[in-house]
Protein backbone atom coordinates (compact mmCIF):
# COMPACT_ATOMS: atom_id res chain seq x y z
CA UNK A 1 0.00 0.00 0.00
CA UNK A 2 2.79 2.64 1.03
CA UNK A 3 0.75 5.67 0.46
CA UNK A 4 -2.14 6.95 1.66
CA UNK A 5 -4.45 9.49 -0.94
CA UNK A 6 -6.99 11.60 0.25
CA UNK A 7 -8.76 13.61 -2.17
CA UNK A 8 -9.85 17.16 -0.74
CA UNK A 9 -12.41 19.66 -2.50
CA UNK A 10 -12.06 23.42 -0.24
CA UNK A 11 -15.18 24.95 0.91
CA UNK A 12 -15.75 28.87 -0.24
CA UNK A 13 -15.65 29.26 3.71
CA UNK A 14 -12.45 28.14 3.55
CA UNK A 15 -10.81 31.17 2.19
CA UNK A 16 -9.28 34.38 3.69
CA UNK A 17 -9.53 37.57 2.66
CA UNK A 18 -7.08 37.17 -0.02
CA UNK A 19 -9.11 34.57 -1.65
CA UNK A 20 -6.97 31.85 -0.60
CA UNK A 21 -7.44 28.97 1.63
CA UNK A 22 -6.58 30.39 5.16
CA UNK A 23 -3.25 28.52 6.96
CA UNK A 24 -4.96 27.56 9.95
CA UNK A 25 -7.52 25.35 7.41
CA UNK A 26 -4.78 23.56 6.09
CA UNK A 27 -4.02 21.87 9.92
CA UNK A 28 -8.28 21.06 9.49
CA UNK A 29 -7.11 19.24 6.18
CA UNK A 30 -4.47 17.43 7.50
CA UNK A 31 -6.87 16.37 10.17
CA UNK A 32 -9.02 15.02 7.54
CA UNK A 33 -6.92 13.02 5.81
CA UNK A 34 -5.85 11.51 9.14
CA UNK A 35 -8.59 10.47 10.28
CA UNK A 36 -9.80 9.35 6.78
CA UNK A 37 -6.61 6.96 6.87
CA UNK A 38 -6.25 5.70 10.68
CA UNK A 39 -9.78 5.87 11.39
CA UNK A 40 -10.86 4.38 8.23
CA UNK A 41 -8.59 2.09 6.44
CA UNK A 42 -5.91 1.59 9.64
CA UNK A 43 -9.34 0.18 11.21
CA UNK A 44 -9.98 -2.19 8.56
CA UNK A 45 -6.18 -3.39 8.78
CA UNK A 46 -6.79 -4.28 12.49
CA UNK A 47 -6.26 -0.88 13.82
CA UNK A 48 -9.20 0.06 15.44
CA UNK A 49 -7.93 1.64 18.67
CA UNK A 50 -6.19 4.69 16.71
CA UNK A 51 -9.43 5.59 16.74
CA UNK A 52 -10.14 5.46 20.31
CA UNK A 53 -7.60 8.38 20.53
CA UNK A 54 -4.42 9.86 19.05
CA UNK A 55 -3.01 13.24 19.94
CA UNK A 56 -1.42 15.40 17.78
CA UNK A 57 2.10 16.42 19.63
CA UNK A 58 3.71 18.39 16.80
CA UNK A 59 2.95 19.79 13.72
CA UNK A 60 4.77 20.83 10.82
CA UNK A 61 3.45 22.83 7.51
CA UNK A 62 5.71 24.13 4.40
CA UNK A 63 3.66 26.28 2.52
CA UNK A 64 4.76 26.18 -1.25
CA UNK A 65 2.08 27.66 -3.10
CA UNK A 66 -1.52 29.27 -2.16
CA UNK A 67 -4.86 26.52 -2.58
CA UNK A 68 -7.33 28.41 -4.45
CA UNK A 69 -11.34 27.85 -4.34
CA UNK A 70 -11.63 25.38 -7.27
CA UNK A 71 -13.89 21.98 -8.57
CA UNK A 72 -10.84 19.97 -9.07
CA UNK A 73 -10.01 17.83 -5.87
CA UNK A 74 -6.37 18.70 -4.23
CA UNK A 75 -4.63 15.62 -3.26
CA UNK A 76 -3.18 14.76 0.25
CA UNK A 77 -0.83 12.01 -0.27
CA UNK A 78 0.55 10.37 3.30
CA UNK A 79 2.96 7.92 4.85
CA UNK A 80 3.75 6.89 7.79
CA UNK A 81 7.35 7.25 8.72
CA UNK A 82 8.93 7.69 12.35
CA UNK A 83 7.36 4.19 13.72
CA UNK A 84 8.40 4.51 17.67
CA UNK A 85 7.06 2.27 20.92
CA UNK A 86 4.50 4.97 21.62
CA UNK A 87 4.44 7.42 18.81
CA UNK A 88 4.28 7.56 14.84
CA UNK A 89 4.99 10.48 11.94
CA UNK A 90 2.85 10.69 9.44
CA UNK A 91 4.11 13.01 6.33
CA UNK A 92 1.92 14.54 3.82
CA UNK A 93 2.63 16.37 0.27
CA UNK A 94 -0.63 18.03 -1.11
CA UNK A 95 -0.80 18.00 -5.07
CA UNK A 96 -2.31 18.48 -8.11
CA UNK A 97 -4.28 15.25 -9.37
CA UNK A 98 -2.40 13.44 -12.58
CA UNK A 99 -3.45 16.08 -15.70
CA UNK A 100 -3.57 19.14 -13.49
CA UNK A 101 0.24 19.98 -14.27
CA UNK A 102 2.00 17.92 -10.93
CA UNK A 103 1.73 21.63 -8.91
CA UNK A 104 3.15 20.67 -5.54
CA UNK A 105 0.82 23.29 -2.96
CA UNK A 106 2.54 22.55 0.34
CA UNK A 107 4.50 19.20 2.85
CA UNK A 108 3.52 18.77 5.91
CA UNK A 109 4.12 16.39 8.94
CA UNK A 110 2.75 15.29 12.12
CA UNK A 111 3.74 13.23 15.10
CA UNK A 112 1.03 11.34 16.81
CA UNK A 113 1.06 9.67 20.15
CA UNK A 114 -2.08 6.63 21.00
CA UNK A 115 -4.01 7.86 24.02
CA UNK A 116 -5.71 5.73 26.60
CA UNK A 117 -8.76 7.81 27.23
CA UNK A 118 -10.06 6.16 30.22
CA UNK A 119 -6.38 7.27 31.68
CA UNK A 120 -5.56 10.53 29.41
CA UNK A 121 -2.09 9.12 29.33
CA UNK A 122 0.14 7.92 25.90
CA UNK A 123 -0.09 4.50 25.83
CA UNK A 124 2.45 2.21 23.21
CA UNK A 125 1.22 0.97 20.01
CA UNK A 126 0.17 -2.60 19.48
CA UNK A 127 1.91 -4.73 17.57
CA UNK A 128 -1.52 -4.85 15.90
CA UNK A 129 -1.59 -1.06 14.95
CA UNK A 130 2.23 -1.46 14.54
CA UNK A 131 1.38 -3.74 11.54
CA UNK A 132 -1.39 -1.35 10.13
CA UNK A 133 0.98 1.53 10.20
CA UNK A 134 3.46 -0.08 8.71
CA UNK A 135 1.38 -0.76 5.88
CA UNK A 136 1.79 3.02 5.33
CA UNK A 137 5.20 3.49 5.08
CA UNK A 138 7.40 4.98 2.35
Amino acid sequence: MARHVYALKPRWSDLDAFGHVNNVTWLEYLQEARVDMLFVHASEQGAERLAEGVLVVRAQIDYKRPMVFRQEPYLIEMTVSGLRAASFSIDYDIVDPDGLGGARYGSASTTLAPVDLSTGRPRRLTDGERAALVAFSG
